[in-house]
């Protein structure tokens, strides 16, 4: 296995799938007419989760998650996973914290369409939970990313639940 391509080939996947949270929140908070048209936005006044979880979810599932449709701590609470989790990714920093919180999210929206359907039991947001259970364990913060340096400033080896 060649190291330095590994390195390169980590770092370029972290900012990748941290540019897919961030911009999932941009599209959410400003409407840009991709997944979210601009009279839908969250500006506009629009709940960015009620549309899903009380018209998308499926499953056994789908009544606990219509019931939390729209509610404001649901709302504030997904919307800033996503930016944290996009930031933390890009930056390569909190990588345990936004890893594990941003594995939690996946599950929970995969959960919320079970079963998906396209697959019995795969989808996108399992394959983003195991990437970024990966990142994790690699290290990738450190691989171009601010990882290394984060992890050594006093305040983290303080209080290490925020690598």
């Amino acid at each position: 296995m060649n190291t330095k391509k590994t390195f390169v080939l980590f770092g370029l996947l972290r900012i990748s799938l941290g540019l897919v949270f961030l911009w999932a929140f941009f599209d959410k908070v400003f409407g840009l007419g991709f997944a979210t048209a601009a009279d839908r936005s969250w500006l506009a006044g629009v709940s960015p989760t009620f549309g899903f979880l009380s018209q998308g979810t499926r499953g056994p599932f789908a009544p606990l998650y219509q019931s939390i449709a729209g509610n404001m701590a649901v709302d504030w609470l997904f919307m800033l996973g996503l930016l944290l989790v996009g930031v933390c990714l890009i930056l390569g920093i909190a990588m345990r914290l936004s890893g594990y919180a941003g594995a939690l999210l996946m599950l929970l929206i995969w959960g919320a369409a079970f079963p998906p359907e396209h697959h019995p039991v795969l989808d996108e947001h399992i394959i983003y939970a195991f990437l970024l259970l990966l990142f994790i364990f690699a290290n990738a913060g450190r691989c171009l990313g601010f990882g290394k340096q984060w992890e050594e400033a006093a305040l983290i080896r303080r209080l290490p639940f925020l690598k």
